[in-house]
């Protein structure tokens, strides 16, 4: 176990992962330094948090060298591998750790990791619910809600952990080890952190390089990226596939799944009643049902906990109908990927609004499914006139500066039959703190036109 007492700290960046970090160094005897590049009135109360916990704060920090003594440092998910402290500490051979990587040093209980560039919290989410079903004391979090460092200073010890992790916190672990992890697939994300597709990929298959014997990595098996991690893992395997029949893994058939295992032996789970829709949410559920199978949870358990799972929200989530036209919230899509996985989802003509800020992503990659999914494309944002030069040839466009403005657009444009579709592809810092805020946005606006008009059939939550 490490011996933080003997350590000198620095600890890069304020948000809550940086503060839960700080709070569990300094109690557990580190000497500790916290970072970040926001000036105090920016910080706010974050860096009095900081101070009552003893730690040393330096707000607008523009150091390109590491404090001198440093012997670890823990940065924040946000703080680029190209930042000049970082490559300074790298340089000096200090131990550079993510805070996944910090707690997992102190973990005696199953840990189920699950990583994708879409997909990650939902199943997350759903393998937290299954094993609540189960009656089992768990811990959902990390790259989602509470830091997994935090879940330690808890009275109540978890029987399971069950964590996101992003290629951000993979890209500094040393000895992580899950039990279980999942990884759903390796698209294109975050290009504008890691500087290309390599980089973020070879930072996602981290999450396996320690795995061992017993151990189980849940694949994708129609993504060649995840099937070329499951053939050199050291783990067992399990794949899935939304696709095809495997002779073993999970598949789907019809409106049920199939775990086919050794033997011929098989389970089948069956999705009449799940509240969930789209491919890429059965695959899913097909990851969440081989990693909670893999740790015990009876086959009839999973299957009753498949149909009481709720979803999140911003996750093409449904807010209601007005005047026959339904209205989606997929905030959370900020990346072609997962955009085209919630286009997928509708057979109805959708109208799709888009924009934001871009993360370095290639628009014309969704050139094809836009041709079949979409009756009109609404931007806004930033990225707005970059998504019109690779799209704009492909479908009926239109331009607007502001959320607010593709939101009055869509609606005016909207007819009965129709599926009015947020799904950005972009990250939300041009306009917005961030995704959730963005879909709340959206929520909002639509609130305020249908409370204006007539034949309101409006589910405000």
């Amino acid at each position: 176990m490490l011996d933080l007492k003997r350590h000198k700290a620095l600890v890069y960046g304020l948000g809550a992962t940086g503060i839960a970090v700080a709070r569990f160094l300094s109690r557990a005897g580190a000497k500790v330094t916290a970072v970040d590049d926001r000036s105090v009135e920016e910080l706010g109360e974050a860096a009095n948090t900081a101070k009552d916990l003893g730690v040393e704060v330096i707000c607008g920090f523009s150091g390109r060298t590491v404090p001198p003594g440093t012997t670890l440092v823990i940065p924040s998910p946000g703080v680029p591998p190209f930042n000049s402290a970082l490559r300074d500490a790298e340089d000096k051979r200090i131990p550079v750790i993510s805070e996944i990587e910090l707690a997992s040093c102190f973990i005696d209980v199953p840990t189920i990791a699950v990583t994708g560039t879409n997909g990650k919290t939902t199943t997350t989410e759903l393998v937290g619910h299954i094993f609540r079903f189960w009656n089992k004391k768990v811990f959902v979090g990390g790259n989602i809600g509470t830091p997994l460092i935090a879940a330690l200073e808890e009275e109540e010890k978890p029987d399971i952990f069950v964590v996101e992790v992003s290629s951000f916190q993979l890209l500094y672990i040393d000895s992580f080890r899950p039990r279980v992890a999942v990884v759903l697939n390796m698209g294109s994300d975050h290009l504008d952190y890691h500087g290309d597709i390599e980089s973020y990929r070879s930072a996602k298959r981290r999450i396996s390089e320690n795995m061992k014997a017993g151990d189980l990595l849940v694949v994708n098996a129609d993504d060649p990226a995840c099937v070329s991690l499951g053939r050199s893992s050291a783990a067992s395997v399990t794949f899935f596939s939304s696709k095809r029949t495997l002779e073993r893994g999970i598949f789907s058939d019809g409106d049920s799944l199939v775990f086919r295992k050794d033997q011929g032996e098989e389970e089948r789970y069956h999705l009449l009643g799940v509240r969930l829709r789209g491919r890429h949410n059965r695959e899913n559920y097909m990851a969440a049902i081989a990693a909670a199978r893999h740790l015990g949870c009876p086959w009839n358990v999973i299957h009753e906990a498949l149909k009481t799972f709720e979803g999140l929200p911003h996750r093409v989530e449904c807010l209601g109908r007005w005047k026959g036209v339904s209205f989606f919230d997929d905030s959370k899509a900020t990346n072609v990927d997962a955009v085209a996985a919630a286009l997928e989802s509708f057979d109805e003509p959708v109208i799709l609004l888009m924009g934001g800020r871009n993360k370095g992503e290639d628009f014309g990659r969704l050139a094809g499914t836009m041709k079949k999914k979409v009756k009109r494309l609404i931007l806004f944002g930033e990225a707005g006139p970059q998504i019109d030069e690779a799209l704009g040839d492909i479908v009926a466009t239109e331009i607007g500066e502001k959320l607010g403005d593709a939101v009055d657009a869509a609606v005016s444009r909207a007819e009965a039959g129709d599926i009015v579709l947020l799904s950005p592809g972009c990250a939300s810092f041009d306009e917005f703190r961030n995704y959730s805020e963005r879909g709340d946005y959206f929520r909002n606006r639509l609130g305020d036109i249908m409370t204006r008009g007539s034949g309101l059939e409006w589910n405000v939550k």
